[in-house]
Parts: C-alpha cells; structure tokens; sequence
C-alpha cells in the first residue's frame, strides 16, 4: 500500500511505502505507485517527492517471493511489466524524487531508490539486489540503472555475487549521495530528504523539469554532440516562459522569487 500526504503547500508529496512487515511489493501496489506518481506528475504544484518506508527496518523488502512459488511465467511476466512500468514512471517523473532510505533496501526496494533522482540513507541502511540467490534477477531496471550510477564493477559485484553494501560503502560508490546518522527509527533520512525537497521548490519549476531531462539523456542513449546541443535549446527555450524574467529579476531586486 502506498500512503500518500502532501507537506510544505503541496509543493512536497511525501510517498510511504506500507506493507507490513517488509514493505514486500505486490503487483496491485505496484500499480498503485505508478498511478500515484502519474497523477502526481499532473499536479503543476508539486515540485518534489520523497519516498520512504514505514518503519524504522524496511525501506522495502523488495517482491513478495511468495508470488513466484509455483514458477508460472504469467505470473512472473505481468510481476515484471509492473516493476518497470512503476520504477519507469517513477524514474521519469516531471517532480524530483527523493528516496529516504531508513532502513533495508533489498531487490525491488532498492531498485525502487535507485529510479529516484536523490537517495539519502539512515546510517543503520543496508542494500543488495539479492535476486540471483533465488533464482531470480532484477526486472524493475535495476541491472541498467546501477552501473550507471556506481561503476559496471560494483555493479556485478552486488548482482551477480548478492553482495550487501552499508550505508557506508554506498556513500563511497557513488549509490547513494548522504548518509545520516541516528538510531534507527529517529527518521534523520526523512528529514534531509524533506529539506532537499523544500530546496527543490525554491528552484524554477522551468529551469528543474528541463535540467532533469537533460541529465537523463546521456543515460538515454543520446549522443554528446546531440545533447549539447538540446541544452542550449533548452536554455533559449526558457526565455518563452514568464519564469525566466521573474528569475532574473527577483535576483537582481534582491526579493524571493515567486514562480507560475
């Protein structure tokens, strides 16, 4: 199940992931995600969204492995349409995305954190894409988005070996970009990510949505001559909104600016 509430003028939508007691991920809360973060995507309002588990063990577990006991491939072919379908919409959507990692972030959960822009991690966090062990492999983009994000090394060393990292040693690689100190269900990882997202909606709206795809698209496969050069369409692009003149000019009147 996914709890959703809004924080800081519906600029902020907070995400938590409850599904007691490992925050597992079933196909129907599956659905329920990538529903949320497309109808959140259409709210003009919201300018970031934190996810985070319930609790003070589970970001999230990852699958139900109940649901892939009897080995039915229809089953496990509408399991994986929903995990990159939701991580997909959760990786592409207009808002930031903020995971707040507090606790174990296993298989599907951590593929979950990784199609966020930011990841703050709890001290306590662990993290592992575990799903060789059981027969398994990631299906929620997981073997496309960890290399990218913390080398091709590491990323076979927690694939193909179920390797687990902590907080630590994910700061280190490059997995996740802070981590917070505290006992566990203090809820320090929630809190920077709320602070980053009220960051995020001090920014133009203009400038972040076109920011965000322009980072994405070396991911995306677009060469870097292409993509140097829709960044400086993009920039031009900006001076059709009224965004970019209030920008400007609340800068140089020395007053906060006061986005459309």
């Amino acid at each position: 199940m996914i709890e959703l509430d809004f924080l800081h003028d519906n600029t902020v939508a907070l995400l938590t992931l409850k599904s007691p007691p490992a925050n597992a991920f079933t196909p129907e809360g599956l659905l329920q995600l990538q529903s949320t973060v497309e109808r959140l995507n259409a709210d003009a309002r919201v300018r970031a969204i934190v996810i985070t588990g319930d609790g003070p063990k589970f970001f999230s577990a990852g699958a139900d492995l109940n649901t892939f006991a009897d080995g039915d491939r229809d089953v496990a072919r509408e399991a994986a349409a929903r995990f990159g379908a939701a991580f997909e919409a959760l990786q592409n959507a207009r808002p930031v995305v903020i995971a707040a990692i507090n606790g174990f972030a296993m298989g599907g959960g951590l593929e979950c954190a990784l199609a966020c822009d930011i990841r703050i991690a709890e001290a306590h966090a662990k993290l592992a894409v575990p799903e060789t062990a059981v027969g398994l492999l990631c299906c929620g983009c997981g073997t496309q988005t960890l290399p990218w994000l913390v080398g091709e090394g590491w990323a076979k060393r927690m694939i193909l070996t179920g390797e687990r990292v902590d907080a630590a040693t994910a700061l280190r690689i490059g997995l996740v970009e802070e981590v917070v100190d505290g006992a566990a269900g203090e809820g320090h990882a929630l809190a920077k990510a709320r602070e980053i997202a009220q960051r995020v909606a001090k920014q133009s709206p203009d400038s972040v949505r076109a920011s965000k795809q322009l980072i994405h698209a070396a991911r995306n496969g677009v060469s870097r001559g292409a993509a140097l050069a829709q960044e400086r369409e993009a920039f031009v692009e900006l001076f059709n909104g009224a965004n970019q003149r209030e920008g400007v000019n609340a800068f140089l009147e020395k007053r906060p600016a006061k986005w459309q």
